[in-house]
């Protein structure tokens, strides 16, 4: 008896199933001491700036929402983002052995890297909103499902501009290095360590010109009910430069797919 032919989305699914097993592995297993970094930089962070907090901003208070759960909403949100571009630039290099394969294509090792990323940082989120209310600090967010909505829009975020910046990593070598070099200068613009509301207004004008802001504000407004945003803060503008990137990554993986390849 032929066996049934299979649909090409049942070719697809069965790939991005191989293929996440196969990262879950490397990501989680590569390292004996893998889960205990993805712990550690959060809770270092919140540690250091802590710290300094006590020592520069001490007479200064954020609007709504205590220090500690407030840094961490904006940490994570942040690592969200970081995590998805940062991984998905050398996803296409490190897959070209599956690209002897006509089904395996540049774009799928990208989407499943995020989508482990998207995976793995929830969870972070989630242990840490329970050891939160374990300690007695006030993590659980207000507005669940609008929690929710924001993780995943910066998850969306994240997602357009890792498949911008691995297509154009690996059709101009140089791409790569730049993203690296600009994701410090995002952590320190994008408020998630210091209070936006704090800063001139002429300059939190300039600083609203970067969605990221537009996101972690929101997803901080939904974890904390009182808690005041920045003026000018509009999930409409986020949407924008969320869906551009989703559509200039689409592009380029399909417009260059056979270079992206034998690259």
């Amino acid at each position: 008896m032929l066996e049934k032919r299979r649909t090409s989305w049942q070719v697809t699914r069965a790939v991005w199933h191989a293929m996440f097993l196969h990262e879950v592995l490397a990501r989680t297993t590569a390292d004996r001491f893998a889960w205990f970094w993805m712990l550690v930089e959060p809770i270092a962070m919140v540690a250091i700036m802590a710290a300094l907090r006590g020592v520069f901003l001490s007479g200064r208070h954020i609007a709504g929402a205590d220090f500690i759960p407030w840094l961490i909403t904006g940490l994570l949100g942040f690592y969200l983002f970081r995590e998805n571009l940062q991984r998905s630039l050398k996803a296409i290099d490190a897959n070209k052995g599956l690209f002897a394969y006509r089904q395996v294509q540049p774009v799928d090792p990208v989407l499943v890297r995020c989508f482990l990323e998207g995976m793995l940082k929830s969870l972070i989120l989630v242990l840490f909103v329970a050891a939160g209310e374990l300690l007695g600090i006030e993590m659980m967010p207000s507005d669940v499902l609008a929690a929710l909505y924001h993780w995943w829009a910066l998850w969306c975020l994240g997602l357009g501009a890792a498949l911008t910046a691995s297509a154009l990593a690996v059709l101009i070598a140089e791409v790569a290095h730049i993203v690296q070099i600009a994701i410090v200068p995002l952590f320190f613009i994008s408020g998630v360590i210091l209070p936006l509301n704090f800063l001139p207004h002429w300059v939190q004008k300039y600083l609203l010109w970067n969605p990221i802001v537009h996101g972690i504000e929101s997803l901080r407004a939904s974890f904390f009910s009182s808690y005041r945003m920045v003026d000018g803060v509009d999930m409409f503008y986020f949407w924008c430069w969320t869906l551009s990137f989703v559509a200039l990554g689409l592009m380029l993986h399909t417009a260059f797919a056979r270079r992206l390849k034998a690259q």
